[in-house]
């Protein structure tokens, strides 16, 4: 009985060391960057987020819990299905741990739920919609950067403030378009605005010619772009054609970051409001991300770069800090610890997967105004994450209590 007791002893203290062995499954934690790399999102996402990830990788050191981190990618072409299967493989077959960026809401939607199933961490930095922390939330999903509740909050309230009382919707024709027109028009109208109506167009339309018409037809004072990538770039630049803003009307591109500011050029887009929650010229750190991010890939980042940044030193902190990178114990820990990094200050996740970060109601400067590369937009107001995003309580998602 003595060596029986003796020999349960050592296997009690054995058992510590045999748990710390195991604390990586497949002895390396592994990211996959999905997402647009050859459509209309490619710029705004696509191998610069890619890149984001890996210098969120590599600054973290490289290694977590002393296992390499390996970040992989690949192009959901913005289908759905082809999402899923290249998920499904990922976890299958390639011992990939969590999924990131996921532009376009459909595709986000779609990789979260079979992610759910799946037990596995999914972050969306690309997607826009709310129902991601809403009705289709997931213990296993968390959405950072921004979403079309914040996009709405600054856009539509801050152009009614200034007069603009009257709307009319280009949307495109999904989920995210769908989401952000909805919760755009919602604020127009609390601040006592009016929606004249709204059409919608397929993604990645070349010809918005009928669909810009029928928006001047309407004579309403603003025209919101309830779009993103290229389908805002070439509904601005037909627009000027058209002599749209020329007359009096004024274009709100309600998803527009500095990539989109930046292939338009500062003589077409001066003048256009947006919201962003990253922007590099604000300090001296983002500057200096800014620069070894435009090293690197020749671009300045915008807040989908910088979002899968942060999503990536989170997740890799949050293993870091449960001591495994099994999904529940970093899924609660990435609630748990607060988020401070380049990309955002104090921020926190809620009880829903929204990471609560400022965002910045921005205008985008006049050719003079611009002191030098990549310097496009005055910062009007900043936000503030519990009045950019929904309370988690009227959320929608069955998670909180």
């Amino acid at each position: 009985m003595k060596n029986i007791k003796i020999l349960c002893a050592s296997a009690l203290m054995l058992s510590p060391l045999a748990a710390v062995a195991q604390e990586v499954s497949d002895d390396v934690v592994k990211i996959g960057i999905l997402n647009d790399q050859s459509g209309p999102f490619a710029d705004i996402g696509g191998k610069y987020s890619f890149e984001a990830a890996k210098m969120a990788a590599e600054d973290f050191g490289g290694t977590v819990l002393g296992k390499p981190v390996e970040i992989v990618t690949a192009d959901h072409q913005n289908k759905a299905d082809i999402a899923s299967n290249i998920a499904r493989q990922w976890y299958d077959t390639e011992n990939v741990d969590s999924i990131m960026e996921l532009t376009n809401s459909s595709v986000g939607l779609a990789v979260q739920g079979l992610s759910r199933d799946a037990k596995k961490i999914t972050i969306n930095t690309g997607a826009g919609t709310t129902e991601l922390t809403g009705a289709q939330c997931s213990p296993y999903g968390f959405h950072w950067a921004y979403d079309t509740h914040a996009l709405a909050v600054g856009t539509g309230s801050a152009l009614v403030k200034e007069g603009n009382d009257s709307w009319y919707f280009l949307t495109a024709d999904y989920a995210f378009g769908y989401s952000l027109e909805e919760n755009t028009a919602n604020f127009v109208k609390e601040a006592g605005g009016e929606i004249l109506g709204s059409v919608r167009h397929p993604l990645g339309t070349t010809d918005y010619s009928s669909f810009l018409l029928q928006a001047q037809a309407s004579g309403a004072k603003v025209i919101g772009l309830a779009s993103a990538g290229l389908d805002t770039q070439n509904a601005i630049k037909q627009a000027a054609e058209f002599g749209i803003t020329q007359a009096g009307q004024k274009l709100a591109a309600l998803l527009f970051t500095l990539s989109e500011v930046h292939g338009l050029g500062l003589e077409t887009a001066q003048g256009l409001y947006l919201v962003e929650s990253f922007y590099w010229n604000m300090n001296d750190e983002t500057r200096a991300f800014g620069e070894r991010f435009l090293d690197r890939t020749g671009m300045m980042p915008n807040m989908l770069h910088a979002g899968t940044y942060s999503a990536v030193t989170s997740y890799l902190k949050a293993i870091e800090a449960a001591g495994t990178d099994e999904t529940e114990a970093v899924a609660a820990k990435l609630h748990e610890l607060p988020v401070n990094d380049v990309f955002v200050t104090d921020g926190h996740v809620a009880p829903n997967g929204r990471m609560m970060n400022q965002v910045y109601l921005m205008q985008v400067k006049a050719p003079g105004e611009s002191d030098v590369p990549w310097d496009y937009y005055n910062v009007i107001s900043t936000i503030p994450g519990d009045q950019a995003y929904i309370a988690p309580a009227d959320s929608g998602c069955p998670l909180v209590e």
